[in-house]
């Protein structure tokens, strides 16, 4: 798929009460959804947008998604010391606009809140994409961390996964 400007898609699962993950960066609170399909989801991008600290807690990241783009945003981590990742440490909004302008699939805000937080702030985000999952976390790491708002978002779909109780929600970000 080749678009003039390729979607920028934050696509994650939340606790209802809206954590993305434990206390200790855990995600074992995720049911298994057997109606879902991964595998439909994950051709819909060809690159990943990751923050350091994601990157850091989710090992093997590389493999896991295999033929797929994985850009990791940090001012920490050496480009040396991570062979098949591109990092970027400076000009977000400079690289953000080459990326979004070559010819591609969607490109998947993999992680995490406070990337989430900053791209949006940048007016980088098209669309948020919870998958709500039925559990009440209670204390964890916010699926937006505490920013300057509101924004407006206007659904644009949902779906329901009666098996897991997870509901999956589409929305654009109105800037």
């Amino acid at each position: 798929m080749s678009q003039s400007r390729r979607r920028v898609r934050y696509q994650v699962a939340c606790s209802l009460d809206g954590f993305i993950a434990g206390p200790e960066g855990e995600y074992d609170w995720i049911p298994e959804e057997p109606d879902f399909d991964f595998a439909a989801l994950f051709g819909q991008f060809d690159t990943l947008l990751v923050g350091r600290k994601t990157y850091e807690a989710v090992p093997g990241m590389v493999g896991d998604f295999p033929g797929k783009e994985i850009v990791i945003f940090s001012t920490t981590l050496r480009k040396n010391d991570h062979p098949g990742v591109t990092i970027v440490g400076a000009d977000l909004a400079g690289y953000l606009a080459e990326l979004r302008s070559r010819p591609g699939r969607d490109i998947w805000l993999f992680g995490g809140g406070e990337l989430f937080r900053t791209l949006l702030k940048m007016g980088q985000v098209d669309t948020v994409e919870p998958a709500v999952m039925p559990v009440l976390l209670g204390r964890g790491l916010r699926l937006l961390p505490e920013a300057p708002g509101p924004w407006r978002l206007a659904l644009k779909g949902q779906r329901s996964y009666p098996k897991s109780g997870m509901v999956y929600l589409e929305y654009y970000v109105v800037y």
